[in-house]
């Protein structure tokens, strides 16, 4: 074993839905402005132009439905609804017609945002890093082994305190998950461990303390948190 100088952190990892196994999370890449609607929300064009991408860092994970603590330094921290894919196979130039071999699983995530630090970063063209990439950033439910679930369509929606938020459904995706895959794949090589949290449809908005924020993909199962 090496002899580190410090302690190394701990994994991050995901819990594998109906047992106690858990998924070693590595590197999560968000595709912005995925659903036509919320680029339009946002001020931009929903035109099919080639996908972006943000990061988060791995340990931004929570899960287990455990509260998220409101953040620092924002006055507006909002929720986008998401599908997540974690890769089982890594992968460089991935053919599309491929891209799916190399899902292990799926599961419904929360991209929680301090907007106003985003909005202030978009003006000056600097880096999203810190309205993004946060403390506690990626709540997540646990995840479903890929088996014959279809990521191309079914229902996915929020509810915050129990009144509807975001509702779309996966086929409004501007680039679909396999297009995603392959097309990240050429500009990084994917590793098993890596998570894409794959855009969020239209109705985002901001949630306070004590919010309750319950997400739901359909044949994917659930994800939750309380604004603590």
């Amino acid at each position: 074993m090496p002899d580190y100088v410090i302690a190394p952190r701990p994994q991050p990892a995901l819990p594998v839905q109906g047992s106690n196994a858990l998924f070693p999370v590595g590197r999560i890449f968000c595709v912005g402005r995925n659903y036509a609607e919320h680029a339009i929300e946002m001020g931009s064009d929903p035109t099919r132009e080639p996908p972006f991408y943000f990061a988060k860092p791995a340990d931004a994970v929570l899960t287990g439905g455990a509260d998220m603590p409101y953040p620092a330094a924002t006055k507006e921290l909002h929720h986008e609804m998401e599908l997540v894919v974690a890769i089982g196979a890594g992968g460089v130039d991935i053919a599309q017609g491929d891209a799916l071999q190399h899902v292990w699983g799926y599961c419904a995530g929360l991209d929680m945002t301090r907007r106003d630090l985003q909005n202030a970063a978009k003006k000056t063209g600097r880096p999203w890093d810190m309205g993004k990439g946060f403390d506690h950033s990626a709540p997540m439910g646990a995840l479903v082994p890929a088996g014959t679930f279809d990521p191309t369509k079914g229902k996915i929606q929020l509810n915050v305190n129990g009144q509807l938020r975001q509702v779309s459904d996966l086929s409004k995706m501007i680039w679909s998950v396999a297009e995603v895959i392959a097309n990240l794949s050429s500009l990084v090589r994917l590793q098993p461990g890596d998570l894409i949290m794959t855009g969020t449809p239209e109705n985002v908005a901001a949630v306070g303390k004590g919010d309750l924020l319950e997400g739901f993909v359909e044949g994917v199962g659930e994800v939750r948190t309380r604004i603590a």
